[in-house]
């Protein structure tokens, strides 16, 4: 039975630096996508990223297991996976930034796909849905509505619109996807063989529709490229693993409502975007609706 004391003592040990420098870890990934899309275009970005982060990934999942021990099944549904949640997901999202949408709108749809994927599970796999967290998705969805305004253009129009909401559909079926994949498999050889197995499909769309044409910003290329493979996928899938340990597996879905704010932050201090108030009231709306959505339920206090 949970006392009050257990209680407090569950919130005081709460891993608030491990969360925090995910939370910018994290949120930073949507500062560094954009402007690297502009340096180098979004399919050789992410090819060249996924190379990068699946070779240092696998090294260390190397160093630190040993050679790969997976099922030929586990590797399939790995792969499954690894196309959604990386090909699907980023390729979608970096085809809408380079349509014109900001990185505070990219970050404010991918927050809300934590209570996205809680109710697709209802949907889908007949799960158990909280009232609360169906009720959280309806207020995050107003709360978009109203930061896309009547006028999408500067979001990169109904096409960048759309695959922003695809990409958000795509991180949510990965999501899902993930509990398919057996609880013994190794994280990293798993994370490594799911970027690994997202390199072909963008490399044909990179030379399909972008070419060998000279890059744009070599610098800012460069910089974008180290910082999204080593930074955003190497630290990030670190600090998330070092936040499950710590905090419970749904630690992560926990702190996503942090995630606009502080790239709003970022993308003003680094990109010059601007917010009006409707924008801002519309992000407060939003991550009201994902801090509703993915509040974790604690066990009542015994009575005295």
């Amino acid at each position: 039975m949970t006392t009050t004391a257990d209680a407090r003592t569950g919130e005081a040990s709460f891993p608030w630096v491990t969360a925090a420098a995910f939370v910018v870890v994290w949120s930073s990934g949507y500062i560094a996508g954009p402007a690297g899309v502009e340096a180098i275009g979004p399919m050789r970005l992410l090819t060249i990223r996924f190379v990068l982060a699946a070779a240092v990934i696998g090294a260390l999942a190397l160093w630190r297991h040993g050679p790969p021990r997976m099922a030929r099944a586990v590797v399939v549904r790995v792969c499954l996976v690894g196309l959604a949640m990386n090909a699907l997901q980023f390729g979608l999202m970096y085809v809408a930034f380079e349509r014109g949408m900001g990185a505070t709108l990219g970050s404010l749809l991918h927050s809300l796909s934590p209570v996205l994927t809680v109710v697709l599970a209802g949907v889908l796999l007949r799960e158990q849905v909280r009232g609360l967290q169906v009720v959280g998705l309806a207020v995050g969805v107003v709360g978009v509505v109203l930061v896309l305004g009547p006028d999408v253009t500067e979001a990169g129009g109904a096409v960048g619109v759309t695959l922003g909401l695809l990409s958000m559909l795509a991180l949510s079926l990965g999501t899902m996807g993930q509990r398919w994949i057996p609880p013994g498999t190794d994280p990293w050889w798993s994370a490594s063989l799911q970027l690994g197995v997202s390199i072909p499909p963008v490399a044909v769309l990179a030379l399909l529709t972008e070419g060998i044409a000279p890059v744009a910003d070599p610098g800012a290329a460069a910089l974008s490229l180290v910082y999204l493979a080593v930074v955003n996928s190497v630290l990030g899938l670190l600090l998330l693993g070092a936040l499950v340990r710590r905090g419970g597996a749904g630690s992560s879905s926990s702190v996503f409502f942090l995630m606009p704010p502080v790239t709003a932050v970022m993308a003003f201090l680094v990109l010059g975007e601007q917010l009006d108030l409707r924008e801002v009231v519309g992000i407060a709306v939003a991550i009201t609706g994902v801090a509703v959505g993915t509040v974790r339920l604690r066990p009542r206090a015994a009575p005295s």
